[in-house]
Protein backbone atom coordinates (compact mmCIF):
# COMPACT_ATOMS: atom_id res chain seq x y z
CA UNK A 1 0.00 0.00 0.00
CA UNK A 2 0.97 3.61 -0.72
CA UNK A 3 1.59 5.85 1.95
CA UNK A 4 -0.24 9.00 0.91
CA UNK A 5 0.33 10.95 4.10
CA UNK A 6 1.21 14.70 3.09
CA UNK A 7 4.73 15.31 3.84
CA UNK A 8 5.68 18.96 4.97
CA UNK A 9 8.65 20.81 4.06
CA UNK A 10 11.93 21.79 6.29
CA UNK A 11 13.39 25.04 5.17
CA UNK A 12 12.45 27.64 3.15
CA UNK A 13 15.66 26.54 0.60
CA UNK A 14 13.91 23.28 0.06
CA UNK A 15 11.07 25.21 -1.42
CA UNK A 16 12.53 27.54 -3.39
CA UNK A 17 14.49 24.35 -4.93
CA UNK A 18 11.61 22.97 -6.03
CA UNK A 19 10.41 25.97 -7.61
CA UNK A 20 13.61 26.94 -9.32
CA UNK A 21 14.45 23.86 -10.64
CA UNK A 22 10.47 23.12 -11.73
CA UNK A 23 11.19 26.72 -13.76
CA UNK A 24 15.05 25.42 -14.93
CA UNK A 25 13.39 21.87 -15.85
CA UNK A 26 15.83 20.57 -13.51
CA UNK A 27 13.78 18.94 -10.98
CA UNK A 28 13.91 14.97 -10.85
CA UNK A 29 10.78 13.93 -12.04
CA UNK A 30 10.31 11.58 -8.83
CA UNK A 31 10.26 15.32 -6.81
CA UNK A 32 7.12 16.11 -8.50
CA UNK A 33 4.83 15.44 -5.91
CA UNK A 34 1.48 16.55 -4.74
CA UNK A 35 3.57 18.60 -2.60
CA UNK A 36 5.87 19.85 -4.87
CA UNK A 37 2.98 21.57 -6.56
CA UNK A 38 1.43 23.17 -3.85
CA UNK A 39 4.77 24.36 -2.86
CA UNK A 40 5.53 25.25 -6.12
CA UNK A 41 2.56 27.33 -6.49
CA UNK A 42 2.50 28.99 -2.96
CA UNK A 43 6.39 29.55 -3.90
CA UNK A 44 5.20 31.38 -7.62
CA UNK A 45 2.45 33.27 -5.64
CA UNK A 46 4.83 34.80 -2.59
CA UNK A 47 8.07 34.93 -4.31
CA UNK A 48 7.70 35.37 -7.81
CA UNK A 49 5.58 38.47 -8.62
CA UNK A 50 7.25 38.39 -12.26
CA UNK A 51 5.26 35.08 -12.69
CA UNK A 52 1.68 35.03 -12.66
CA UNK A 53 0.65 31.21 -11.95
CA UNK A 54 -2.98 31.69 -13.62
CA UNK A 55 -1.52 32.62 -17.06
CA UNK A 56 2.38 30.99 -16.99
CA UNK A 57 1.72 28.12 -14.47
CA UNK A 58 0.33 25.82 -17.88
CA UNK A 59 2.75 26.51 -20.02
CA UNK A 60 5.73 25.97 -16.97
CA UNK A 61 3.91 22.79 -16.38
CA UNK A 62 3.61 21.51 -19.82
CA UNK A 63 7.81 22.37 -20.46
CA UNK A 64 8.49 20.55 -17.24
CA UNK A 65 6.88 17.39 -18.17
CA UNK A 66 8.27 17.51 -21.70
CA UNK A 67 11.63 17.79 -20.31
CA UNK A 68 11.64 14.78 -18.03
CA UNK A 69 9.81 12.58 -20.67
CA UNK A 70 5.97 13.05 -20.28
CA UNK A 71 3.36 13.82 -22.47
CA UNK A 72 1.15 16.24 -22.56
CA UNK A 73 -2.35 14.72 -24.18
CA UNK A 74 -6.21 13.75 -23.42
CA UNK A 75 -4.95 11.39 -20.68
CA UNK A 76 -1.85 12.26 -18.99
CA UNK A 77 0.66 15.59 -18.08
CA UNK A 78 -0.83 18.82 -17.82
CA UNK A 79 -4.33 19.06 -16.34
CA UNK A 80 -6.16 22.94 -17.08
CA UNK A 81 -9.41 22.20 -14.45
CA UNK A 82 -6.40 20.97 -11.43
CA UNK A 83 -4.11 23.89 -11.91
CA UNK A 84 -6.77 26.15 -12.30
CA UNK A 85 -9.10 24.61 -9.18
CA UNK A 86 -5.69 24.12 -6.66
CA UNK A 87 -4.11 28.12 -7.74
CA UNK A 88 -7.46 29.39 -6.96
CA UNK A 89 -7.88 27.41 -3.17
CA UNK A 90 -3.90 28.25 -2.80
CA UNK A 91 -4.49 31.99 -3.29
CA UNK A 92 -8.01 31.65 -0.54
CA UNK A 93 -5.49 29.57 1.79
CA UNK A 94 -3.31 32.10 1.93
CA UNK A 95 -5.36 35.25 2.09
CA UNK A 96 -4.34 37.06 4.95
CA UNK A 97 -1.89 35.00 6.54
CA UNK A 98 1.28 36.64 7.57
CA UNK A 99 3.93 33.94 8.11
CA UNK A 100 6.77 34.47 9.06
CA UNK A 101 8.75 32.83 6.15
CA UNK A 102 7.64 30.78 3.08
CA UNK A 103 8.10 27.22 4.55
CA UNK A 104 5.46 28.25 7.18
CA UNK A 105 2.90 29.50 3.87
CA UNK A 106 3.66 26.39 2.21
CA UNK A 107 3.25 24.24 5.33
CA UNK A 108 -0.18 25.77 6.02
CA UNK A 109 -1.02 24.72 2.66
CA UNK A 110 -0.28 21.56 3.38
CA UNK A 111 -1.81 21.28 6.08
CA UNK A 112 -4.92 22.23 4.96
CA UNK A 113 -8.21 20.33 4.18
CA UNK A 114 -7.09 21.59 0.05
CA UNK A 115 -4.19 19.47 0.46
CA UNK A 116 -6.22 16.48 0.77
CA UNK A 117 -5.49 13.96 -2.47
CA UNK A 118 -9.06 13.14 -2.98
CA UNK A 119 -10.14 17.09 -2.34
CA UNK A 120 -11.37 18.06 -5.50
CA UNK A 121 -13.29 14.97 -5.97
CA UNK A 122 -15.88 16.87 -3.26
CA UNK A 123 -16.95 18.87 -5.99
CA UNK A 124 -15.89 17.05 -8.91
CA UNK A 125 -17.08 13.13 -10.18
CA UNK A 126 -13.83 11.09 -11.12
CA UNK A 127 -15.25 10.44 -14.28
CA UNK A 128 -16.07 14.15 -15.19
CA UNK A 129 -13.02 15.52 -13.44
CA UNK A 130 -10.12 13.08 -15.13
CA UNK A 131 -12.17 13.06 -18.80
CA UNK A 132 -10.92 14.73 -21.55
CA UNK A 133 -12.69 18.10 -21.64
CA UNK A 134 -11.71 18.80 -17.49
CA UNK A 135 -8.29 18.10 -18.67
CA UNK A 136 -8.00 20.43 -21.70
CA UNK A 137 -10.14 23.72 -20.42
CA UNK A 138 -11.95 24.58 -17.17
CA UNK A 139 -14.77 23.01 -16.10
CA UNK A 140 -17.39 23.78 -13.46
CA UNK A 141 -17.99 21.28 -10.75
CA UNK A 142 -20.73 18.33 -11.19
CA UNK A 143 -21.18 17.55 -7.83
CA UNK A 144 -22.06 21.27 -6.18
CA UNK A 145 -20.07 24.40 -5.46
CA UNK A 146 -16.51 24.37 -4.21
CA UNK A 147 -15.84 25.39 -1.08
CA UNK A 148 -12.47 26.78 0.34
CA UNK A 149 -11.71 27.60 4.14
CA UNK A 150 -14.07 26.26 7.06
CA UNK A 151 -15.89 24.07 4.73
CA UNK A 152 -12.91 22.24 2.83
CA UNK A 153 -12.84 20.39 5.24
CA UNK A 154 -16.58 18.81 4.73
CA UNK A 155 -18.15 16.36 2.11
CA UNK A 156 -17.20 12.99 -0.17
Amino acid sequence: MTDHSIRLFATDEAVRRIGEELLHRTLPKAEWTHEAHLAACVWLLLERPDIAPERDLPDIIRAYNVSVGGVNNDAEGYHETLTRLYIHAVHLTLAGRRDPCLVAAVNAVLSSPIAQRDWPLRFYSREYLFGVAARRSWAEPDLGPICIGAQAGKGA
